[in-house]
């Protein structure tokens, strides 16, 4: 069997299009990118407070990795809807960025041999947890996207963690690639001439084993002969012979940032240019984002996201007619539970029990607020105008001070789903917008968007808005374990 028959071998690889302008274009905008979708993301489990009680933390063992938490704001009230809708559509939309970074790298996968070099073996590392990690990420995000939680255990348990997997991969490589990467856009974009080759005999490469050209802008060696970059300019080829039929690589230049390379040696003829080959991953990327942004949006566009589960379908008209994620029937929810005769909000504190029916409800002050709601898979609704009691008014029955209510455990009627108990912070309940809502725009509440009683939080993940709700316990919840799960 011959040597090119073999992924380990440059030979076998024979794609124009590859090469080190096209792999750093590529590169630079996922730094960019997957930058934010880490901090968002971030951001996004913040939210949720798991410092704050168990039933709010999926990720119990996170250790160190929970530094950055703090105590999640309730202004502005449109913060969650933003960063939770950047980056569920960021990271739809740099889907085609990433497969096409991937497929520019493959041969680097099987490369031989695996290290050459302390520096090339963390590179090496690093790129296969990228890849790996990379994978991972997305498919998993888009699956909960799609509401499809077919992988094993709890997509917050493995999203966190595998955030920090692929984040601390990225971050190695990217600061052993993005100076190449710069370097090789900034001579791209002055049009500057590749230096010269090294002179041949025992200090160089031997003679024929570097295109006419010389190594490409940036260091790392491109095909002689190729479709270049899009503008006519061909890129070289660097430390791997022109001719035979499989002989290994010549010693690479030890002046070259990248000797391995990534265009092909004896390249197949272009189809397409790289330039164009940009233009089709920023097309596909521009696809997405037509089909998916409108997840984040009420009204027309809307009905533009395809590929949204919360995007083209309708949810209705009247007051009710907004998107939800969990149906009554969904979650075990039985009619006869939520009648007037029936259903009864439990509400503890220093004070006692208190029991409310919903008709006791409507006689206590009433205040109205418009809030939206988010939720992680990145739909969200404008803002809704909710009406009843605030929580600092229940806490005040509990046995609190109105002006310094304490944290509140919330329980719902639902038998199945997570998030059946949710926990809110002090800042959270003292907030006047704060409501355990009875009706909305103008109407009651229908079955599916919590009847009998939800709460409604600004600036809080959809899953902490309960709904069903038929109990409130208040109090300090910092350093406990936070009561029912």
């Amino acid at each position: 069997m011959h040597e090119h028959r073999l992924p380990s071998s440059p030979r076998f690889w024979r794609s124009p299009l590859r090469g080190t302008r096209f792999t750093s274009v590529l590169g630079v905008v996922l730094l960019a990118g997957i930058t934010v979708l880490f901090v968002t993301g971030l951001l996004s489990y913040a939210a949720y407070n798991p410092d704050l009680s168990r039933v709010n933390d999926k990720t119990p063992d996170k250790g160190l990795l929970g530094f950055y938490l703090f105590d999640w704001p309730t202004d502005p009230v449109w913060l969650y809807r933003f960063t939770q809708g950047v980056h569920v559509t960021l990271g739809v939309v740099l889907v085609p960025v990433l497969l096409a970074k991937l497929w520019s790298v493959v041969p680097k996968l099987f490369a031989m041999p695996p290290a050459r070099s302390l520096a090339h073996g963390l590179e090496r590392l690093s790129l296969l947890l990228l890849v790996g990690g990379a994978l991972f990420q997305f498919v998993t995000g888009l699956l909960n996207i799609q509401l499809d939680y077919i992988f094993p255990g709890s997509f917050y348990r493995l999203h966190f963690y595998g955030a920090w997997v692929f984040f601390a991969a990225f971050a190695l490589h990217a600061a052993l690639r993005t100076p190449t990467a710069l370097r090789t856009l900034r001579a791209h974009r002055r049009g500057a001439a590749p230096p010269p080759p090294p002179p041949a005999g025992p200090e160089g490469p031997p003679e024929g084993t570097r295109g006419a050209a010389g190594p490409a802008p940036g260091g790392a060696p491109e095909a002689a002969g190729g479709p270049g970059d899009g503008d006519g300019k061909p890129e070289a080829t660097a430390g791997r012979p022109e001719g035979g039929d499989g002989g290994p690589p010549a010693d690479p230049d030890p002046a070259d940032p990248d000797p391995a390379g990534l265009a092909a040696p004896r390249p197949d003829a272009p189809t397409v240019s790289r330039r164009g080959a940009l233009w089709f991953v920023g097309g596909g990327s521009l696809l997405l984002f037509a089909t998916t942004v409108g997840r984040s949006f009420d009204g027309p566009l809307r009905t533009t996201a395809l590929l949204a589960p919360h995007g083209w379908t309708d949810p209705g008209s009247g007051p009710g007619g907004f998107q939800i994620n969990k149906t009554a029937a969904s979650r075990g929810i039985r009619p006869a539970e939520t009648t007037e005769d029936a259903w009864r909000l439990t509400v503890t504190g220093p004070a006692g029990t208190v029991r409310l029916s919903r008709a006791g409800l409507l006689e206590l002050p009433l205040h109205s607020a418009a809030l939206p709601i988010a939720c992680v898979e990145g739909w969200s609704t404008s803002a809704q105008w909710w009406r009843g009691v605030r929580l600092r008014d229940l806490a005040e029955l509990a046995g609190y001070r109105p002006e310094d209510p304490p944290d509140v455990l919330v329980e719902s009627l639902q038998r199945r789903g997570s998030f059946r108990v949710a926990a809110l912070r002090a800042n959270q309940v003292a907030d006047g917008r704060s409501l355990l809502a009875l009706d909305v725009n103008g109407e009651p509440l229908t079955p599916d968007h919590g009847f009998p009683a939800r709460v409604i939080v600004p600036n809080a993940p959809g899953v902490l808005n309960t709904k069903w709700v038929t109990r409130l316990d208040f109090g300090d919840l910092s350093g406990s374990d936070g009561g029912r799960s």
